[in-house]
């Protein structure tokens, strides 16, 4: 089976399928560490630069530091497809587990080919938040911290010596008025065609020969993570209770743009998946009640998984990190199917979970921390991974990016044992 037949069967539940062999990603201080360990360095990761859409290119103009020294390089930047720089601290490199493009993130070719993964998870290339988008602007730049406005409008700041996401400072959304004009202006629904990018018709050759699983949604979209995009956390958690029909007419449009757009989408090609982004579980549980829950993101979830399962997308899945038990069983009453990637430091328990809900799709669920403590406690963690891989429906990677604390050979005795157990799986 090639990379998309081998997701599609083991997300339903075929025993004699074997999963995909993906991480999450890795963290690009990892990668440089492991270049020096062992890693042979055939094909370094290059970072995209143009700017495409929501999706691929938030945190782009960060990455690659060229276009800080004139505008001129700013501008010849943004007209190249990709540079090779060396990767910041806080980029990561994507590996299939999590989909690719997103967030300015690189492909990683080099781990692939060491361990001969499946091709990657990839993203239907097209703009699904804001349209047209923001100008980037440089409104500060000091020794410390780069301060700008980022296409989807927020105002972030970029630690220098940190090199991880920047940090939000200013929200689009401040109230009624704001959202307004943001609907008129960048979130009509009278414009959808002109969201597919201007080489669609090339993409719709590629995607209907594609031999790697093909997704919509991604970051930043999902029903709680695009508002924390647009209001900002702690002002989202506010409005709920002091503007909640504001929230409901935010989120009535953005289903609606999202479910006209890959009904377009649809038009020319199949989709085996939908990928929510929503991060709203912390490491304690989740940031939000089942109230609000209940409230805010049942009805639209309900919604959008009724659109694709009439258009044949049984696949539905929701990225969340944190401790997200107190969701499960009210993300699959509104017709999400599946979650990842199980942060086990966090409290989750990929095994739990399948045996409490067992039509639940698991991907991740494998302590990346723990790979740096050696052999013994590898094949600790492990040995449940062969139970949960023979019920089918479970993908196994790390919790979340493979941070630097993990040496290149404690990772490569990991990755070696754990493909083992998923070729012997079916058998």
């Amino acid at each position: 089976m090639n990379s998309r037949e081998k997701f599609l069967e083991t997300m339903n539940f075929n025993p004699k399928a074997t999963a995909n062999k993906w991480e999450f990603g890795i963290w690009g201080a990892t990668i440089e560490r492991w270049y020096k360990e062992g890693l042979p360095k055939k094909n370094y990761p290059r970072i995209p630069t143009n700017i495409i859409n929501t999706t691929a290119s938030l945190y782009t103009p960060v990455w690659t530091n060229e276009w800080r020294k004139e505008k001129s390089l700013f501008e010849k930047v943004y007209k190249e497809s990709e540079r090779e720089v060396k990767l910041p601290k806080g980029i990561a490199s994507m590996v299939g587990g999590l989909y690719w493009p997103t967030q300015g993130f690189p492909l990683d070719y080099d781990v692939k080919e060491y361990f001969n993964f499946d091709n990657y998870q990839m993203l239907v290339n097209v703009e699904q938040l804001i349209y047209p988008h923001f100008e980037v602007e440089i409104l500060r730049e000091d020794e410390r911290y780069i301060d700008y406005i980022d296409i989807d409008g927020a105002t972030r700041r970029y630690s220098k010596e940190q090199q991880v996401l920047p940090g939000g400072l200013d929200w689009l959304i401040k109230g009624w008025n704001s959202w307004e004009q943001l609907k008129e202006q960048r979130m009509r629904l009278d414009n959808i065609k002109e969201r597919l990018p201007n080489n669609w018709p090339e993409l719709v050759k590629e995607y209907k020969n594609r031999d790697y699983p093909l997704a919509v949604g991604g970051y930043p979209n999902g029903l709680f993570g695009s508002l924390t995009h647009l209001i900002g956390y702690e002002n989202l958690f506010m409005f709920y209770y002091d503007e909640p029909d504001l929230i409901k007419d935010i989120l009535n449009r953005l289903t609606d743009i999202w479910i006209a757009l890959w009904e377009e989408i649809m038009v020319d090609i199949d989709i085996d998946l939908c990928n929510i982004w929503e991060d709203v579980s912390s490491g304690k549980g989740s940031m939000i009640s089942p109230a609000t829950f209940k409230e805010f993101l049942s009805p639209y979830y309900k919604k959008i998984s009724s659109f694709l399962k009439s258009k044949g997308v049984k696949i539905i899945m929701v990225d969340t990190d944190g401790d997200c038990n107190e969701l499960i069983p009210l993300f699959m009453e509104v017709g999400v199917t599946g979650l990842y990637p199980m942060e086990v430091s966090a409290g989750m328990d990929a095994v739990a979970a399948r045996k409490k809900y067992p039509t639940l799709q698991i991907m991740g669920g494998i302590p990346k921390l723990d790979i740096a403590l050696g052999k013994k406690k590898i094949d600790e963690f492990l040995e449940p991974v062969e139970w949960l891989l023979k019920q089918g429906g479970y993908i196994p990677f790390g919790d979340h990016f493979i941070p630097p604390e993990v040496p290149w050979k404690e990772f490569k005795y990991y990755r070696e044992k754990l493909n083992d157990l998923i070729d012997k799986a079916p058998k």
